[in-house]
């Protein structure tokens, strides 16, 4: 068990505990088109959070043209460039699906105002 472990560790990224649900975020992706590699952007609110250590993924919902897309992140993938906290949202369930059968202002979350602490 201390070897798998140990191989682990060193795969996996920064801490990402900031990353809850709700939360309205920027993932940047890294894309390989042939020779040439981008970032792209997928913006969309944290509805799930799902496994530990290395296997932890998160699931991110927005609306693109009418039409719902959620893709599902690993958070610990060579493939991730950062991802970004937008605004946290004020929720009070672990897993926020039913927003899937929601339209338009409904799939709002509320924004939580966090308080910054004096450095």
């Amino acid at each position: 068990m201390d070897l798998i472990k140990a191989v682990e560790q060193s795969h996996l990224k920064g801490d990402f505990d900031y990353i809850e649900i709700g939360d309205r975020v920027n993932v940047h992706l890294r894309i390989t088109e042939g020779a040439r590699e981008r970032i792209q952007i997928f913006e969309g609110t944290v509805i799930a959070r799902k496994g530990s250590r290395l296997s932890e993924t998160i699931t991110v919902r927005r609306v693109s043209y009418g039409v719902g897309v959620e893709r599902v992140f690993p958070l610990h993938s060579p493939k991730i460039a950062e991802i970004e906290v937008l605004r946290k949202g004020k929720v009070r369930r672990a897993k926020l699906y039913y927003l899937r059968g929601r339209v338009g202002k409904r799939t709002r979350v509320k924004e939580r105002l966090v308080s910054k602490k004096n450095d």
